[in-house]
């Protein structure tokens, strides 16, 4: 480590509480033979400064686990916020190796409870009222517990069944502190580790920060459910609780306690004598109607989230973890399915370069590879392939061209094998591509409506119109910064005969939309003129111009259409 970059480091942790706590981290991380990261980000050096030493002692009994074992054991001792970072992590299928995956996944979901006397007074303070004025019957023992919050049975004084989901006291405050540490780690990993920079560490620790706090305020969970529910509020195979809104505060959320069958019990199942078969595609077709249609799914769909009840019903339970999935997101999805089963290595290769952003890699090289992973389902259909080790092989491939998924895409993926994983578990011969087939159909039809096609067209002509507004504004903005010398360009000279091709094409276009542009307004115009010849009442140059506007317009979307076919 530079002498220079040593002062920084003391400067960065320059709080007691951060001295305190990173003292805490660097321990267990040496523990559990993280040693040699500790003294490469040189946090033995600050710490020695703030007059605490470390001991260097690796634990022998660790030394039989693997690297994967060893940092989920270092998480779960490093407290809550960190067991929700690797499970976060663990979706990042995108970034890690599936060792990492599935050892992360294993992170515990239960820690000890607290009794009940610690969080009264909070739990009071937020329903301002005492326990037995609001509750008819409480349970002081918790049905559940978790590193956030620890849920309790009770009964409502109108009679409803309900749980009680409380926030740990002082639970924001530790949070809090570690994300901030989290960031001043990320930032040395950045600096001392550049060969993972790919891995982006700020961002994920961004990424976590927001979601972790979203997941803080019960009132966003509220939210998710009734949101969820009312998605599913005309099919009766799917049971979402009910918010009790009148109890609902940031650090309290009270749901209909619903009586089921834990989804790992499969024996209970069977007893019960429900179809396994049934459930698997049930549950499929639930997932698949939040992902392809609603774009708002359960983020978290793992089976001590579900609950199996009577008729081969569903229940989905704890909503602090969702995905959103945009039209654009679910369009490109379909789109890289169907490259996929159609050898279009060029479509699926370009939808993977529009999920990452970024240009720091070869197309060429990647095209290839994706086609020689998609030779692997030539001739396949879609009953044929395997949903997990179609993702697996294509985060894998992504890995390698260190490509990284938005956030919530991984969150898709992540949903999607597990959704996977618990049809196969209740049925082996869940085919989860069969059950998507309407889904995708439906979800296609939508796209290609010619209602929607229309309003998209007219969406984009106003876009059009108001970026020529705009263009006089950006043009003195450019001339502003080339005269300030602030104005950089990078260029890529082995594509420039390919970028100049891109950029006449386009010039045509936008050429070609003014014109269209130009003729619907001034078609407009005349139309409101009286006098002159005309056509079915209506006067005949103004009903050309629309005629030829349109003309224009239709071809300039033929071909803008063939042109993003074509791409590349």
């Amino acid at each position: 480590m530079s002498p220079w970059h040593r002062p920084m480091l003391v400067e960065t942790f320059n709080t007691l509480r951060d001295f305190v706590r990173l003292h805490e981290i660097a321990s267990v991380l040496v523990r559990f033979g993280f040693g040699e990261a500790v003294h490469r980000l040189g946090i033995h050096r600050v710490l020695e400064k703030a007059g605490k030493s470390l001991s260097w002692k690796y634990a022998e009994e660790q030394a039989q686990l693997s690297l994967p074992a060893r940092m989920r054991h270092a998480l779960e001792e490093m407290g809550p916020s960190f067991i929700k970072l690797g499970q976060i992590l663990s979706t990042r299928v995108d970034l890690l190796p599936p060792e990492w995956i599935e050892e992360l996944s294993h992170l515990q979901r239960r820690v000890p409870p607290l009794p009940f006397e610690s969080l009264r007074w909070q739990l009071e303070r937020d329903l301002g009222a005492p326990v037995d004025k609001v509750f008819a019957e409480f349970d002081v023992r918790p049905i559940a517990a978790a590193s956030i919050a620890q849920v309790h049975r009770a009964r409502l004084l109108t009679g409803e069944e309900v749980v009680v989901k409380i926030r740990r006291p002082g639970i924001t405050k530790t949070i809090d502190a570690d994300l901030r540490l989290m960031a001043k780690l990320a930032k040395l990993i950045e600096f001392e580790f550049p060969e993972l920079d790919y891995l982006r560490p700020s961002e994920i620790v961004h990424q976590f920060g927001l979601s972790i706090h979203r997941e803080l305020n019960f009132i966003n969970e509220c939210r998710n459910t009734d949101r969820l529910a009312a998605n599913f509020r005309t099919d009766p195979r799917i049971v979402i609780p009910r918010v009790h809104w009148q109890y609902v505060r940031e650090r309290v959320c009270v749901m209909d306690y619903i009586e089921g069958i834990d989804a790992m019990d499969l024996d209970a199942v069977r007893a019960a004598d429900l179809d396994q078969r049934t459930l698997a595609r049930v549950g499929a077709d639930a997932m698949l109607k939040m992902i392809l249609l609603d774009g708002f799914f359960h983020a978290d769909p793992h089976h001590g989230n579900l609950l199996y009840l009577p008729n081969n019903r569903i229940a989905f339970l704890d909503f602090g973890m969702v995905g959103r999935l945009p039209e654009l997101r679910r369009h490109q999805l379909v789109d890289l399915l169907s490259a996929i089963v159609g050898r279009d290595a060029q479509t699926a290769a370009d939808v993977l370069l529009d999920w990452a952003a970024t240009v720091n890699v070869d197309p060429d090289l990647l095209v290839a590879d994706m086609d020689n992973l998609i030779d692997d389902y030539h001739g396949a259909t879609l009953r044929q392939l395997s949903l997990t080790q179609m993702l697996t092989d294509l985060t894998q491939l992504m890995r390698q061209h260190r490509l990284a998924l938005p956030p919530d895409l991984t969150l898709l993926f992540r949903a999607l094998i597990t959704l996977d994983g618990i049809g196969k578990q209740n049925d082996p011969d869940f085919d989860i591509f069969a059950q998507a087939a309407p889904f995708i159909e439906k979800s296609l039809k939508e796209r290609y409506d010619p209602e929607k096609i229309a309003r998209n067209a007219w969406r984009n002509t106003l876009h059009a119109l108001d970026m020529v507004a705009g263009l006089p504004t950006e043009l003195r903005r450019v001339s502003r910064a080339v005269q300030k010398g602030a104005l950089k360009l990078n260029i890529d000279l082995a594509r420039l005969d390919h970028l100049g091709w891109q950029v006449e094409r386009a010039l045509g276009w936008l050429s070609l939309g003014l014109v269209a542009s130009a003729l619907i307004i001034a078609s407009a115009i005349v139309m409101t003129v009286q006098g002159g010849p005309t056509l079915w009442g209506l006067p005949a140059f103004g009903l050309l111009g629309y005629v030829g506007a349109s003309a224009m317009a239709t071809w300039l979307l033929v071909a803008i259409w063939r042109g993003t076919r074509g791409k590349h």
